[in-house]
């Protein structure tokens, strides 16, 4: 058997989902994703997401949950975030060499992909958050660009995508099309709010949200903003973020990465 435990944030847990299930398949394991509502992700996964068939998900609300702690002592092999990215090859998978060595039940305890995302069928949003979702993406319209600035508890994010760099990549889309929507999906209401002074008419978002990541509401409307980024035609993204990162590869639309040249 696989268990995942997967940590980090949304996206985070995203990305480490899909690997496991793919592992899982090439190793033709069961899979049990153990998902830890906890102050990074305070929310089941059944909360956000439909039933999934293809593999087991166990919500947990502590790091001492007797079932976790049975899977992780019991387990054969125990993989965390320095296993993965030492055996883990510059396409992004884990090394066939490893994945034949590891012999019973494997536990991995982690927030880094080890496969790259085949497609996301695995995250449907419930019917609530759905009809919320195609709400807000009914206004988009044919060029909508989504915008996804991290500003809170990313500091690599936060020096190389600068608000300018945003400013500039936003006006630079304009030249090309006056008409052209924004999508703003951020932790900041300053940033927001900036954005919407400097950008008059061109900013939509979901201006009611909720930004704590330890409620099922903040969780809720992270899941709307990246579904909603998911579905516009290209996004001007934060640097070292999965959330740029998942909602680009979901629909597999263009990117780019505020500030990096």
């Amino acid at each position: 058997m696989l268990i995942i435990q997967p940590s980090g944030g949304l996206c985070n847990r995203i990305r480490v989902v899909n690997s496991g299930w793919r592992l899982a398949r090439e190793r033709r394991e069961k899979l049990l994703v153990l998902w830890n509502c906890n102050h990074e992700l305070n929310c089941p996964f059944h909360a956000l997401f439909q039933p999934v068939t293809e593999f087991k998900i166990t919500n947990i609300h502590s790091v001492i949950d007797p079932r976790k702690l049975f899977y992780q002592k019991t387990a054969r092999n125990y993989l965390t975030n320095e296993e993965i990215l030492s055996h883990r090859t510059p396409e992004g998978c884990l090394s066939p060499s490893f994945v034949q060595s590891l012999r019973g039940n494997t536990y991995i305890f982690t927030w880094e992909s080890f496969y790259t995302s085949e497609d996301y069928h695995l995250f449907r949003p419930i019917a609530p958050l759905q009809s919320r979702i195609d709400k807000l993406t009914s206004a988009f319209g044919s060029s909508c660009i989504g915008v996804h600035i991290r500003r809170t508890d990313n500091q690599p994010a936060i020096g190389k995508s600068s608000t300018d760099a945003f400013i500039t990549a936003m006006r630079l889309e304009l030249s090309q099309n006056p008409d052209a929507q924004f999508y703003l999906a951020t932790d900041s209401p300053e940033e927001e709010a900036h954005l919407r002074t400097t950008f008059p008419g061109h900013i939509l978002s979901n201006q009611n949200r909720c930004l704590r990541r330890d409620t099922q509401e903040g969780i809720e409307d992270a899941l709307l903003d990246l579904y909603c980024l998911a579905s516009t035609q290209k996004i001007i993204g934060s640097y070292f973020s999965s959330f740029t990162d998942i909602a680009a590869d979901m629909h597999k639309i263009p990117k780019l990465i505020a500030g990096q040249s």
